[in-house]
């Protein structure tokens, strides 16, 4: 079951090591409750979820700029509820969302636990789509920066996952070659289906039991990496 020849583990960051979700809602939570204490957080996040993952696949495939996608997310879910709110105040929220949200700092369990047992064994890698400047302080406010040689984000790249070249910078700046690399995440099409067709192995993070393939490698929980590395 370990896969042999692995010398460089790429990992992806929200949704696989950082709790995007819940560290998302807490942020919602302490903005609504003090400007919006009438929006019913419960109802906003069931709204909010699958819309903002609709905004993230455009984003990914450049159907929307990122100015686009903190707008749509907000405005769309805010629609859904029927809630009457200004472009203004949308544009405020985004803002303050964005600023605050490094500042909850939740990880997926066995996050630390798994990075300590693949520390020293593998040198280990960052490649996300998110924002870099968010990114850089979410791994930081999580203690997850010292794990890590290095960070790529499509901002460096100029393009997303699943886009070939954003793997090929990545192994570029970790000085890593792809027969010797994998990648871990939570996005089948963005982190798996883009890993492989970039020439890199890869495990999907599969915490929510999506049907896949029986070829592709999967874990449930982080801690069943160890199966594998």
């Amino acid at each position: 079951m370990k896969i042999g020849n692995i010398k460089d583990v790429f990992f992806d960051l929200d949704h696989t090591l950082w709790d995007f979700d819940k560290n998302s809602e807490l942020t919602f939570e302490k903005i609504f409750r003090q400007k919006h204490p009438e929006i019913e957080i419960d109802e906003f996040i069931e709204k909010y979820v699958p819309i903002n993952q609709a905004c993230w696949a455009l984003y990914q495939y450049d159907k929307i700029t990122h100015q686009e996608l903190r707008y749509k997310r907000l405005k769309e879910s805010f629609d859904a509820l029927n809630y009457d709110i200004s472009d203004e105040e949308i544009e405020a929220i985004s803002k303050e969302y964005i600023e605050l949200l490094p500042d909850n700092n939740h990880l997926f369990d066995g996050a630390f636990e798994i990075l300590d047992y693949l520390n020293g064994k593998y040198k280990l890698h960052i490649i996300t789509n998110g924002f870099a400047d968010v990114q850089f302080r979410k791994m930081k406010n999580s203690r997850l920066e010292i794990y890590f040689d290095s960070v790529t984000n499509s901002e460096m790249a100029g393009v997303k996952k699943p886009n070939p070249i954003i793997f090929e910078h990545a192994l570029n700046i970790a000085n890593a070659k792809k027969e010797h690399s994998i990648m871990i995440g939570d996005s089948f099409d963005a982190d798996v289906q883009g890993a492989l067709d970039a020439g890199l192995d890869a495990i999907f993070f599969n915490e929510s039991n999506v049907q896949v393939e029986q070829n592709i490698k999967q874990v449930n929980h982080l801690l069943e990496l160890k199966k594998y590395l």
